[in-house]
């Protein structure tokens, strides 16, 4: 058995399963280090939802874990200095692990570990991070961040990476191929899969209140309504199209909301925030998930994954980190924002005259927990 000790910020809904999963292998003794402290684990306001979010799923259940004692004066996961705790290395130390595997450098206790354990102890590391908004940055800014980077990627043993994007960019800042082990990006497929007769009756309450029928064609998009996320683009779309037939239902909030109301025709709706118990209800509202992200820092699109795992095909931003490695021609299409509505219409009406094929098992078989799993116990020795 090999003692794992995971570093990460603070529970989240997509990493919790996954942790539970991890310490129920015999090959495996896991504990989490939650370096926010007790306070990330509690109900937080999030600026980008101008909301408070508690997510309705349990986060610490079935597996070890550790709050560390933070004493950033401005605690939280949104800068560098939001994570400062001086016990984390004497804890872990403590603990007493074979493996520490970082989960993202870019705070002060994080590159304090990398630093501590380089060459004492395996490293393992995890990040998302592409190369997608380089062009958005300067020669001089591009040329330290490279330095930079190569430094911090310096103190790693291996990184688990989560796509193809996500590849190049760890090749480009100094990992060899050697030390990158495919661990693809992946949420609780299971949850999504299937219905229960409960959720069945959720959905034929949720598609009367929003006015929809069988013979709509509906266009789905879930997430924050924000400049990144470009949700306007939906709005042109349906305005280009002009098919009262065609509707489009917004799940989400956030400070783009009034504007795209005031936007909207009549066949657009509006759903606040769902949480994730709901969500394998909503995303069976569509009949094509879209994500017209722009960025920058649209590093995956977990959201691409929910969708896919509840059957519903997807059209993605090309500036979506994961698109390329989760969208096919059987699962739907890629397409590029800045090009406009037009040349979505046309990639929706090819899509559209395609043959439907059952692509759940061959998603599955890709991108799971299981799949994670696998990568890890095969680098474990």
């Amino acid at each position: 058995m090999k003692k794992v000790a995971i570093i990460t910020s603070h529970p989240i809904q997509y990493n919790a399963p996954l942790f539970k999963k991890l310490a129920e292998e015999s090959e495996i003794e896991l504990m989490v280090f939650y370096t926010w402290g007790k306070e990330g684990a509690k109900i937080k306001y999030d600026p980008d939802f101008n909301q408070e979010i508690a997510w309705d799923l349990p986060l610490l259940d079935g597996y070890n874990y550790q709050f560390c004692d933070n004493v950033s004066k401005e605690p939280g996961s949104h800068h560098f200095s939001g994570i400062k705790t001086p016990k984390l290395i004497s804890q872990i130390e403590e603990w007493g692990t074979d493996i520490i595997w970082v989960w993202g450098w870019a705070f002060h206790s994080h590159l304090a570990v990398l630093q501590h354990f380089n060459g004492k102890t395996k490293i393992w590391f995890r990040g998302d991070s592409t190369l997608l908004d380089e062009a958005h940055a300067s020669y001089m800014k591009k040329l330290v961040r490279k330095v930079f980077l190569k430094w911090v990627y310096s103190h790693v043993n291996k990184v688990f990476y989560v796509g193809t994007s996500n590849k190049d960019y760890f090749l480009k800042f100094g990992l060899k191929e050697n030390q990158l082990v495919l661990a693809p990006h992946s949420v609780d497929n299971a949850r999504f899969e299937r219905l229960t007769a409960t959720g069945y009756q959720k959905l034929a309450a949720m598609l009367e209140s929003l006015e929809l029928v069988e013979d709509d064609f509906v266009f789905l998009f879930v997430g924050k309504l924000e400049l990144k996320k470009n949700p306007r683009f939906l709005i042109d779309v349906i305005k280009l199209l002009g098919d009262t037939k065609v509707k489009v239902v917004f799940v989400g909030s956030g400070h783009l909301e009034p504007e795209l109301k005031n936007l909207a025709p009549s066949q657009v709706k509006f759903l606040n925030f769902q949480n994730q118990t709901v969500m394998p209800v909503v995303y069976r509202l569509a009949d094509l998930f879209v994500l017209p992200s722009l960025g920058p820092g649209e590093t995956w699109g977990l959201a691409i994954n929910e969708s896919l795992a509840c059957g519903i095909p997807v059209a993605a931003s090309i500036y979506c980190g994961g698109s390329v490695d989760l969208i096919n021609s059987d699962n739907g299409f890629l397409f590029d924002p800045k090009n406009g509505p037009e040349i979505f219409i046309e990639k929706l009406k090819q899509f559209r005259k395609q043959e439907k094929k059952d692509f759940i098992s061959t998603f599955k078989n890709h991108f799971s927990y299981e799949r994670i799993i696998e990568a890890v116990k095969e680098n474990l020795n």
